[in-house]
């Protein structure tokens, strides 16, 4: 069951998707690459691997499944070992009777298939699938892991309950190599990497131990442990992570790495002594995740325009703002990897390296040891850097250097805590900054914060006058009409009540009706006039009036604009602006 090169060129020439001469380079090239012709055909874009997969089915006589959204229950699932479905990217999807449909990349592994047959006794259907639909089914043999783990815990509640000082330290040591307690953070780990968590929190209490997962920026309940495996998880963390097992009285700070085929994360570890034992907070970093472009961010229109506008100046300094998690570093990445060539030297100062980037200079800043922002910088500007980009301006120190370094003739990123992008300028005032330095060196000031997406399925819906009325609270709603028009989303006469938005559907694959987050932003270019307002030490209020005048959208506008497109919703828009 193999599609032969020349059959395949037939076919395409027959759709019109390929001329004869291109598709005999692309033959020529795979084989002096050693390559399959059709992952040549894939990778020059010529078409698209779910385009081609279908394609081969139907010379095959193969059917063709699209498996991306679709739940498979745990008995057909396991029909197939996950080690087989992983290694041979084939999985069970369906069963009726003695049959047993099954989706596959490969419609040449017929061993596997052999092999399936004998194991289980049932009728084998081959399909030909995409790779996604594939990950998406094997990301649900992580769905049997709650159930796996209460029956980790039953076997576990037996545990003796020991005063923490009471025990010695190779005691603990001797509780975090014990093979259910490994299996437990395992299993904490697993299940956080599957719901696409942020962060875990463990969280001791009088008699249990609560672990909430951070999804899409909101804290849920994940489960509850017994008290009595409490001590056990928070050696194995320590372990983990190379902290003292024995420090029971004051914060520690450490990280460990975590690697599989599927996946490669950096757990960030925060313990932290509370009045029931020690908190344990853990961030997620996915290490293979590649920066994102502005446009994925959610910058568009002139917003867009004016950062890349800004990425292009030599020197000067660009600032993004936000509370903490808004998303700021992302930003910053995606500016950097925009910026990222041979022929600049870009050298960073971060509390902690969130993501590796490649050709990128990256120092970790560690205060314990003196190497604070400000000592960096101080060490980074003798570099020969083109760019330098600091992790927070924090302190008048940070913000004098920073300025200093974008005046010597460096492009200077870093991020602020602000609530708004004019806040960002009597802020650096506060900082003991000089205004007219300020207005010298400062190119572009963005703020944005984070909402949640919609998923494909939302329910469409007007507002009525009384919630009108509730939104004039936080926007001018003829304002929000007029920006709604300008982007040809509300009709010339049509009042607000009678413009679509929409709002989550919760389904079985997001309870809640939401899944991924996107960026709603402000972008205050620092032009002439905003220097004149600078040099006067103007309010955040005057500089924010001043940026609209001349073009600047609002975050709760810009999220209003998204909300009309389908992409979030009003609610969420508002939760995250009154935050």
């Amino acid at each position: 069951m193999r599609v032969e090169p020349q059959q395949l060129k037939a076919f395409m020439l027959d759709a019109g998707l390929i001329t004869s001469e291109k598709f005999d380079q692309c033959l020529k090239e795979a084989e002096e690459k050693g390559k399959r012709v059709e992952e040549i055909l894939v990778s020059q874009g010529i078409i698209e691997e779910e385009e081609l997969k279908k394609l081969e089915a139907y010379i095959l006589g193969i059917p063709f499944v699209n498996l991306e959204k679709e739940i498979v229950p745990p008995e057909v699932l396991k029909i197939i070992p996950e080690p087989i479905a992983r290694s041979h990217h084939i999985v069970a999807f369906r069963k009726r009777g003695n049959e047993l449909e099954v989706a596959m990349l490969d419609p040449e592994d017929l061993v596997t298939i052999d092999f399936i047959k004998k194991t289980s006794n049932l009728r084998i259907l081959p399909r030909l699938t995409n790779p996604q639909s594939i990950k998406n089914i094997l990301a649900q043999y992580q769905k049997s892991l709650e159930a796996e783990f209460g029956e980790m815990i039953k076997k576990e509640s037996s545990l003796k309950v020991v005063k923490e000082e009471e025990k010695e330290r190779e005691e603990l040591e001797k509780m975090a190599e014990e093979l259910p307690v490994i299996r437990i953070v395992e299993t904490l780990l697993k299940h956080a990497i599957f719901q696409r968590a942020s962060d875990i929190h463990i969280e001791p209490m009088e008699k249990e131990v609560l672990v909430r997962y951070r999804i899409d920026g909101i804290l849920r309940n994940a489960m509850v442990l017994p008290k009595s495996i409490s001590s056990g998880i928070v050696a194995r963390i320590k372990v983990l992570s190379n902290l003292k097992l024995d420090e029971h009285r004051l914060p520690q700070d450490g990280r460990f790495k975590i690697e599989t085929p599927d996946y490669k994360y950096s757990i960030r570890v925060s313990v932290l002594p509370v009045f029931d034992g020690e908190k344990i907070v853990m961030r997620l970093l996915p290490e293979t995740t590649k920066p994102l472009t502005l446009e994925e961010l959610g910058l568009r229109k002139k917003a867009l325009q004016d950062v890349k506008d800004n990425l292009k100046k030599p020197v000067g300094m660009i600032l993004v703002t936000g509370p903490t998690g808004s998303g700021k570093t992302t930003t910053l990445y995606s500016m950097m990897a925009i910026l990222n060539h041979p022929g600049v030297n870009i050298s960073t100062a971060e509390d902690p390296i969130e993501y590796r980037m490649p050709r990128i200079n990256q120092t970790q800043v560690n205060p314990k040891i003196g190497l604070s922002f400000a000592n960096c910088l101080r060490a980074l500007v003798r570099q020969d850097p083109d760019i330098i980009m600091i992790g927070e301006i924090r302190d008048t120190e940070t913000a004098s250097l920073a300025i200093n370094a974008a005046l010597t003739g460096h492009l200077v990123l870093s991020t602020l805590h602000t609530n708004s992008a004019a806040g960002a300028i009597p802020r650096l005032i506060d900082m003991k900054a000089e205004p007219f330095l300020i207005a010298s060196t400062l190119n572009l000031v963005l703020a944005q914060r984070l909402v949640r997406r919609l998923c494909s399925e939302k329910e469409k819906y007007f507002l009525t006058p009384s919630e009108v009325e509730q939104i004039s609270k936080y926007c001018h709603p003829d304002r929000i009409l007029e920006i709604l028009r300008e982007e040809n989303l509300a009709k010339p006469k049509q009042p607000l009540t009678k413009v679509p938005f929409y709002r989550p559907k919760p389904s079985k694959e997001a309870p809640d009706g939401y899944k991924g987050r996107i960026g709603i932003f402000e972008v205050l270019p620092v032009t002439p006039a905003i220097k004149d307002l600078i040099f006067k030490k103007a309010t955040a209020d005057q500089i924010q009036a001043q940026a609209q005048k001349e073009g600047m959208r609002m975050m709760v506008e810009d999220g209003f604009v998204k909300a009309a497109q389908g992409i979030t919703s009003i609610e969420e828009v508002l939760r995250v602006i009154v935050e």
